[in-house]
């Protein structure tokens, strides 16, 4: 009976251990349809990066179209696959990365068919002429000057080995595709709302300030509790390396704004493409250095819970203090992301806000003063605390005058 018992229960942890992982791929798959029913409804509502992704995915699916009207409609070619082929994939995130990656892809493809057309000749045989070919393209399609073109060496090899196309007169015509499709996709990218990716440094830095603002709440709220402890100070951190991945992204769009601006500008702005109101690169040194702060400050209360280290946590009076000052800390930070958000917006300062931050500071600093004569190392974790929300604050608020 005991055994029969036991058979029972090995049969329902079974059973049990089936349904959590048939519920896996479905909890999967409708975390997957929410977040793409998020994108559509981002894309429906307004510009952002969603609707810019929607642009250029049909951008490129119409170069592809026009390419192959032209080549098989328009010229009659009845194998008309380089030309809308070249098209689709050269229509990229900028127009100076369409320009660069064509002549990569067309030089790419020419050695493939190049290669192809001369393996077979000395073989005579087309799995000869692969095992010659396929091999030399693939090592140069690590060749950093091919980018990440060079891979269209071996497949255009690849292409005319299959098809038999290794003739003069058709390695010419397949060039002369390739070099078609290029043309069109460039052209299109280009030409039908060129990309300008300086919206995505806006939006990346409002979700900068709006994310240290949360992180900057919930310190404020930990603190505001006497039950704060490691665990605690860990989760702070991951919130620090949470603003260090979104300065990473924020860079990032830097870098693609920049790249997007290598089109000349005043086609840009004839095209209206280039918005007049982008925030500086300041901003983004601005933000580097509020993250660079708080990273400490998240460091400094992971110090002053662990029991192994000397210094211990402030005093929870002291602490209270601190966490509302870096609750309107994290307002004016809230506030700088809206400024981003609506471009052009202008708030006048909350001088009752800066106010009670300074009136908050400076009891702080009388409580510094007060520990350095009982206990040096809490008045070390209490003044690096300090210092870190003075910068802060310093940055996000430019031109307070703090006593």
């Amino acid at each position: 009976m005991a055994r029969g018992i036991q058979e029972q229960e090995q049969g329902e942890d079974v059973r049990t251990l089936a349904r959590s992982l048939a519920a896996r791929p479905a909890g999967a798959v409708r975390q997957e349809a929410r977040s793409v029913g998020r994108a559509v409804r981002a894309a429906c509502r307004g510009p952002g990066r969603e609707r810019d992704l929607v642009v250029q995915s049909l951008k490129a699916a119409g170069a592809a179209l026009l390419a192959w009207l032209v080549a098989n409609v328009w010229l009659g070619d009845p194998m008309a696959l380089m030309a809308p082929w070249a098209a689709l994939v050269l229509v990229q995130a900028t127009v100076y990365s369409s320009l660069m990656r064509a002549v990569q892809q067309f030089t790419a493809i020419c050695a493939g068919a190049l290669l192809a057309s001369a393996a077979q000749a000395v073989t005579d045989d087309t799995t000869g002429a692969l095992a010659l070919c396929v091999p030399v393209l693939m090592l140069l399609a690590n060749w950093s000057r091919f980018g990440d073109q060079g891979v269209y060496g071996a497949t255009t090899a690849l292409f005319t080995l299959a098809t038999g196309s290794v003739s003069g007169a058709a390695v010419g015509h397949r060039l002369g595709q390739a070099a078609l499709g290029a043309a069109i996709g460039v052209a299109v990218n280009a030409l039908v709302l060129p990309p300008v990716h300086l919206r995505d440094v806006r939006e990346n830095l409002a979700e900068l300030a709006r994310e240290t603002a949360d992180v900057l709440h919930e310190i404020a709220a930990g603190l505001d509790r006497d039950d704060w402890d490691p665990e605690a100070a860990a989760g702070w951190s991951r919130g620090s390396d949470r603003l260090e991945r979104r300065l990473e992204a924020l860079h990032a769009a830097r870098g693609w704004s920049r790249e997007s601006l290598r089109m000349p500008k005043g086609a840009l702005r004839t095209l209206r493409r280039v918005p007049s109101d982008v925030p500086s690169e300041e901003e983004d040194e601005r933000w580097s250095r509020i993250t660079g702060h708080i990273r400490a400050l998240t460091r400094t209360l992971a110090v002053a819970t662990d029991g192994d280290r000397v210094p211990g946590p402030p005093d929870g009076h002291i602490l209270r203090i601190y966490a509302r000052l870096l609750d309107l800390i994290a307002d004016r930070c809230r506030a700088e992301a809206d400024r981003y958000r609506h471009a052009g917006a202008v708030r006048p300062p909350d001088r009752e806000a800066e106010a009670r931050m300074e009136e908050l500071h400076d009891r702080v600093q009388e409580a510094l003063r007060e520990q350095a004569g009982r206990e040096a190392a809490r008045t070390t974790v209490l003044g690096s605390l300090l210092l870190q929300a003075e910068s802060v604050w310093a940055e996000s608020v430019p031109g307070a005058v703090r006593r």
